[in-house]
């Protein structure tokens, strides 16, 4: 079974993901994992652990929360480790999933953006949208911005990465 560790309270992961969830989620890593092939930053899929530190921890064992998101991509190569991603990833997704939905919306909304993440995308299936929280380099996410399935997905961090969402909710 696997767990995720937010603020030190455990939570179960759900079943395994739906082959809708699968199917989102390939889609979006093709694309992702093809712009950024030869590139700097490194592309990450489920499960890889995430650890974010609130900056008072003496080692990584101290370190109480440990997500495992659907998609990062990370371009600061330091945090990349053997065993996880150690501090904020530039870019999270997560994929909507009914036992998860709630968590993802409100908790991990708070810790990605406490953490510093840059841009959280919220990948809703039944309603074949994309919710895009971004942040213009302080601690909280200034802008949000909704996109519908026959949209392209665009990032501030990434301004020449497109994402046909047509082709995602397929």
């Amino acid at each position: 079974m696997r767990y995720e560790l937010i603020d030190g309270e455990a939570f179960l992961m759900s079943p395994a993901p739906t082959t809708t969830h699968q199917r989102l989620l390939g889609e979006l890593s093709r694309q992702i994992a093809n712009y950024f092939h030869g590139k700097e930053c490194e592309v990450f899929f489920a499960p890889v652990d995430v650890l974010l530190p609130n900056g008072d921890e003496e080692s990584e064992d101290d370190i109480d929360t440990v997500v495992q998101p659907d998609i990062v991509i990370v371009c600061d190569k330091s945090k990349v480790q053997v065993k996880g991603i150690f501090g904020a990833p530039d870019v999270v997704f997560e994929v909507l999933s009914p036992s998860t939905k709630s968590r993802d919306m409100d908790e991990k909304l708070r810790l990605y953006e406490r953490a510093g993440v840059k841009e959280y995308f919220i990948v809703n299936p039944n309603k074949s949208v994309v919710t895009a929280y971004r942040s213009k380099g302080g601690d909280h996410f200034s802008r949000k911005t909704l996109y519908e399935a026959a949209d392209i997905l665009e990032f501030d961090t990434f301004a020449e990465l497109k994402i046909s969402l047509a082709d995602v909710f397929a």
